[in-house]
């Protein structure tokens, strides 16, 4: 190949690489793998490029949806997943499963161990068992060099101190949010990030709010949990990620920036964290 042709084919690359890089909306938490979707997740999926959803990380939560979601990745080329067993599923583990959890999460498209944590709202399994089962996770993040996806619900110190004590290198995403500020701080400041989602456009989402306020915006993430959690207008309805531009608009507003530059940000943010190829 002569050098006018190698110097072509590298402006060529830098010209598709450019293309690739353009940021769009990344919903870095959701569910498609959920019944809810059963009668039209194929249509739409079909939409989200046009839409400017541009990737999407569906979570795992169980050893089934583990399955499931390596079968969505597999599928659609925008869409990756996580691996790792929710606080109220831990009851299925045990060390066979779990050396199974771990083949399954050096999948090709497996990009964090999640979601993972503390639920004690429901407290479907004993707290101690959780707390077990939440740190060897932790540790299967670490050996693995992934990064995790928090579940905290109604457990903010033990949350808090497990991370503290046991994640190590691990960089957490402490999901769907619902803390107070002083909470965040704590987070933020180990470079740990926030979920962030339909929960923001809430009337009565003021503890939200704040931290959405106070929160650097380069570790913020855009998620929908969906089908969960959507927000307003269409709060109480199946959520998609076709919802995300409603979240993108009122954090634009808390933040005084404009809708691209949130988008932008949280794409370069969804990038880092779960360290992946533009």
């Amino acid at each position: 190949m002569t050098e006018q042709a190698e110097q072509a084919q590298r402006a060529q690359q830098t010209r598709q690489a450019g293309r690739a890089e353009t940021p769009g909306i990344f919903d870095t938490h959701a569910h498609y793998d959920d019944e809810a979707f059963d009668r039209d997740r194929e249509e739409l999926l079909g939409q989200m490029e046009a839409a400017g959803i541009k990737r999407i990380v569906n979570a795992s939560s169980s050893l089934a949806t583990i399955r499931s979601t390596a079968a969505l990745a597999a599928r659609y080329p925008f869409l990756y997943g996580t691996a790792g067993i929710h606080p109220d599923e831990v009851g299925e583990l045990d060390e066979e499963s779990f050396a199974w959890l771990k083949e399954a999460a050096q999948g090709e498209k497996i990009v964090a161990i999640g979601e993972i944590g503390l639920d004690y709202h429901w407290n479907v399994e004993e707290k101690e068992v959780q707390k077990k089962w939440f740190v060897r996770q932790l540790e299967l993040a670490r050996e693995l060099g992934l990064p995790a996806v928090i579940h905290s619900r109604e457990a903010a110190q033990d949350t808090l101190e497990i991370i503290k004590e046991e994640a190590g290198g691990v960089v957490c995403d402490l999901h769907c949010f619902s803390y107070g500020v002083a909470l965040a701080r704590e987070y933020l400041n180990r470079g740990h990030y926030l979920g962030i989602g339909g929960v923001l456009t809430f009337k009565n989402a003021k503890k939200l709010k704040e931290v959405a306020s106070y929160a650097p915006l380069d570790l913020i993430l855009l998620e929908t949990d969906c089908p969960y959690l959507s927000p307003e207008p269409n709060r109480g309805k199946r959520n998609s990620s076709l919802n995300l531009p409603f979240v993108v608009r009122e954090l634009a507003r808390l933040k005084g920036v404009d809708e691209d530059r949130i988008i932008e940000a949280t794409w370069e943010n969804a990038l880092r964290f779960y360290r992946m190829e533009a």
